[in-house]
């Protein structure tokens, strides 16, 4: 049932609109003045609001202003009974949907009223659509790390600097970039993601800078690479880390010459392209094993921004798990479940490996496993995802980890994390592919923690 206000400073008129709208099956309430409307409308989500432009205490046009000021989105229907086009144009500049003289004739009272609901249902549906479309999620965080990055992008955006973001797996660095592009002089044109670690060296070249036809075995056709596709836009080279050395020199040709050469071509190309790097290694360690070309380095990190774990930032948990309970429930399209104050401070004390895509999951886990209140009993029970549900009475709890074995935080780490792995191959019938598609990481960076942890098969 819709809800709508009406705010006018007649008693007669706003009898005369409830009785009206309330045999339609509307929700009705209604003020006398401005001032008591606005702060309705600031406690209470409205459908509509009808309001008549000359008021005592607030003229209607400002009450317009502030309303749409506090609820952008909320449709306003001004009415008087001095109307001229003057006025009706000037309410429709000011954002209202429509303009009615008094007194209302039924039927056009009836029409607006329902068109104008329609089309706030549609611009709340076409917003949700675009949030499901989007991967540009709004950064959340009130941790002084996440505010300094915050401040940052508001800073760097509107340049062409280029920027090098650095953070672990999962810390959010993507969306870092993909800000980046939304808040510059860009923002029109493409952003064009790489993941320089999921494709192969041999094609690395060719996937950023194109091939002509015939250059290769399989290049049966021209292809534009990359950088074009990304010309006036935002590159994105993730995992950049992960680079070839040959990829690497064209590369750091390209962001000094701004031009481009395909491969198997002469003909020189120019792009105007604002590339923005990030990885989750060190660089200046890979420079070091000359695994890195320190000049492109330098070239690439003219702004710095890292991306702290999760870990370093628990106060932002909270927040974060609010954000996913709303989020996960309504893709589910069930009642938001509520958390405990004790179950996010168990959360807070877990270790976080996999930051904030580990967070998501959990809370995922938590709303798909638990009841209607999530406790730190739940939290205790699926924080491992590699202990299985199982039946049982209250005495019955997962075994526990003996900490003491540990001499400090990375022995920890990496103990929860070889597990973890160990646990999603078997799970996986030791499938890498499928694993590493499981847990969101690349292949390549898979088998390197294969090789790290000395996994095997049946072991």
């Amino acid at each position: 049932m819709a809800k709508i206000l009406i705010i006018d400073d007649e008693r007669s008129i706003r009898n005369t609109l409830r009785e009206i709208l309330e045999y339609e099956d509307y929700e009705v309430e209604d003020v006398d003045n401005g001032v008591d409307g606005l702060q309705l409308i600031e406690k209470k989500d409205y459908d509509l609001v009808l309001c008549d432009i000359k008021m005592n205490r607030m003229d209607g046009m400002e009450v317009l202003t502030e309303g749409l000021a506090i609820k952008p989105d909320l449709p306003f229907i001004m009415i008087s009974g001095h109307g001229t086009v003057e006025t009706a144009i000037e309410a429709s500049k000011k954002g209202a949907f429509d303009f009615i003289s008094k007194p209302p004739d039924l039927n056009r009272l009836l029409i607006t009223v329902r068109n104008a609901l329609d089309r706030g249902s549609l611009v709340v549906e076409a917003k949700v659509l675009k949030r499901k479309v989007s991967k540009v999620r709004p950064i959340l965080g009130n941790s002084q790390a996440i505010v300094k990055i915050k401040e940052t992008i508001d800073r760097v955006a509107p340049t062409d600097a280029r920027v090098l973001v650095t953070g672990a797996n999962g810390s959010g660095k993507e969306l870092v970039a993909r800000w980046l592009h939304e808040k510059s002089n860009r923002s029109s044109a493409p952003i064009i993601e790489v993941n320089c670690a999921a494709i192969p060296s041999e094609l690395i070249e060719s996937e950023l800078f194109g091939h002509e036809k015939g250059s290769f075995t399989s290049a049966i056709k021209q292809r534009i690479g990359k950088f074009e596709s990304a010309n006036g836009g935002t590159l994105f080279l993730d995992e950049i880390g992960d680079m070839s050395q040959s990829a690497q020199a064209k590369v750091l040709r390209a962001l000094q010459e701004n031009k481009i050469t395909r491969v198997g071509g002469e003909k020189e190309i120019d792009v105007d392209v604002r590339v923005v790097a990030a990885t989750n290694k060190d660089l200046l360690k890979e420079i070091e094993a000359g695994n890195f070309r320190m000049d492109l380095y330098h070239r690439l990190s003219v702004i710095l921004i890292h991306v702290p774990p999760l870990i370093e930032r628990k106060d932002d948990i909270p927040l974060l798990t609010q954000s996913f309970l709303d989020e996960i429930c309504n893709e589910y399209g069930m009642p938001v479940k509520k958390i405990s104050d004790s179950a996010l401070e168990a959360l807070k004390s877990l270790p976080w490996t996999g930051n904030i895509r580990e967070l998501r999951n959990m809370v995922e886990r938590l709303i798909i496993l638990s009841d209607k209140t999530i406790t730190d009993n739940d939290v205790r029970s699926f924080a491992n995802p590699s202990t299985p549900v199982v039946a049982g009475g209250e005495g019955d709890s997962a075994p526990q980890t003996d900490f003491d074995q540990f001499n400090n935080f990375q022995e920890y780490k990496d103990f929860a994390e070889r597990e973890y792995i160990k646990f999603k191959l078997e799970k996986n019938n030791w499938n890498v592919s499928k694993t590493a598609d499981d847990i969101d990481i690349q292949r390549s960076h898979l088998y390197s923690k294969i090789e790290k942890f000395g996994l095997k098969r049946g072991e």
